[in-house]
């Protein structure tokens, strides 16, 4: 008996030396003794949610909003954080933030906190996705500290895994010029056909593609160009490149043919929504063919087509299937080959988009009648119902 309670007491404190690692957050990687507390918490069972950071100076990321945790991010993972973690992060002066997701991108949704450990960040960083400035929410000080303590491991590993994908910018990869430009028309309801193209970047050739967009799009005829990343002063460097070789985007340039809409990635922003007005209100007026992008034709654009969609009689299934082409041209990700990342980006990337449309948690959006979700919208952004009505009539068939 003697003997097996001894053994109990090494295995508690290798465990909680190895797997609760109370450090203070001096930037290296010495590992405090674990607390009397610790060990007993861990002598039946491992119990990660114990393990923590503590004491971590906090500074201010002032470009974007946000709390740098002073800490890199190699040493923070090398104290067993992993992406995909769920943690509760707690200030010096008493604010907190409780069960929150740790990932190395930003894949929550707009308004929804997260840890993040973006490739290139100095620090591991607390921010609000596509909302206001944390360090102003939490009121903290250069005075204040962090303390992050893990609350469950691995809680959005599916998440992490199914957002964590990235692509390749090499034509040979692809199957077809259309699967690497990511062109295609857009289809649903009562659309007309070969009227409204998407796409990646027709002039912004920093993934290799904007020449092969520009060629299709010159295929197809287009005459008018919803842009929905850019602005003046990025289409004069994207000309002035060397690489530069989109004649068509050229010429509907110069010719006025184009919308410059420069929007932000938060769909929920007011700027955003101002931006989509008069993006609309433009397909309204001009004459097609149209192409909408952004620069990836994936999240700005999947939003704008989303709403045209829905708009002009797209059921949710159609939606869904058009918006998911993205992935598959971009990740092979389909219902296919990649079923569980495939119901998790519809899930947490396009249903959260198609909600904000229809206005209410309530609505079930497989269901709901979408083209009446999407005038409703419109209206609440300020567009009239005549203008509405002109936008549906150019759009669909009759």
């Amino acid at each position: 008996m003697k003997a097996k309670r001894i053994a109990n007491k090494i295995l508690a404190f290798s465990v909680a030396a190895v797997l609760v690692l109370l450090t203070a957050c001096d930037g290296s990687r010495d590992i405090a003794s674990p607390s009397a507390d610790v060990i007993q918490a861990t002598d039946n069972e491992t119990n990660d949610s114990a393990r923590e950071l503590r004491g971590c100076e906090v500074i201010h990321e002032q470009e974007f909003g946000g709390i740098y945790i002073k800490i890199t991010i190699d040493d923070f993972n090398a104290l067993g954080y992993q992406y995909g973690d769920s943690v509760t992060i707690d200030f010096s002066n008493g604010y907190s933030l409780s069960d929150i997701p740790y990932y190395n991108g930003f894949y929550t949704r707009a308004g929804e906190s997260l840890l993040i450990a973006y490739p290139g960040y100095e620090y591991i960083k607390a921010v609000v996705n596509y909302g206001d400035d944390l360090w102003e929410i939490a009121k903290l000080s250069d005075n204040d500290t962090a303390t992050v303590t893990l609350v469950e491991a691995g809680k959005y590993k599916d998440i992490q895994s199914a957002r964590d994908i990235s692509y390749q910018d090499e034509r040979e990869e692809y199957g077809s010029d259309e699967v690497f430009a990511n062109f295609r028309s857009m289809k649903g309801g009562k659309l007309k056909e070969n009227l409204l193209y998407r796409s990646a970047s027709p002039c912004n050739n920093e993934h290799n593609r904007a020449p092969y967009v520009d060629r299709l799009m010159g295929d197809a005829h287009v005459n008018y160009i919803i842009d929905l990343a850019d602005n003046e002063e990025k289409i004069a460097g994207y000309m002035a490149a060397d690489d530069f070789n989109s004649p068509n985007f050229d010429r509907l340039y110069k010719s006025s043919n184009i919308s410059l809409l420069s929007l932000n990635m938060n769909f929920a922003s007011k700027e955003f929504r101002s931006g989509v007005v008069k993006g609309l209100t433009a397909l309204a007026e001009k004459e097609g063919p149209f192409l909408i992008h952004c620069t990836e034709g994936k999240d700005r654009t999947g939003f704008v087509c989303m709403l045209i969609e829905a708009l002009c009689g797209a059921s949710y299934d159609e939606i869904v299937t058009d918006y998911m082409i993205t992935y598959d041209n971009y990740y092979q990700i389909n219902k296919e080959n990649e079923a569980e990342k495939y119901e998790v980006i519809v899930r947490e990337v396009l249903d959260p988009m198609i909600k904000e449309v229809a206005d209410c948690e309530d609505v079930d959006i497989t269901t709901a009648d979408l083209s009446e979700c999407a005038k409703r919208y419109l209206v609440g952004l300020g567009m009239s119902e005549d203008l509405i009505a002109r936008l549906q009539s150019k759009l669909t068939e009759s």
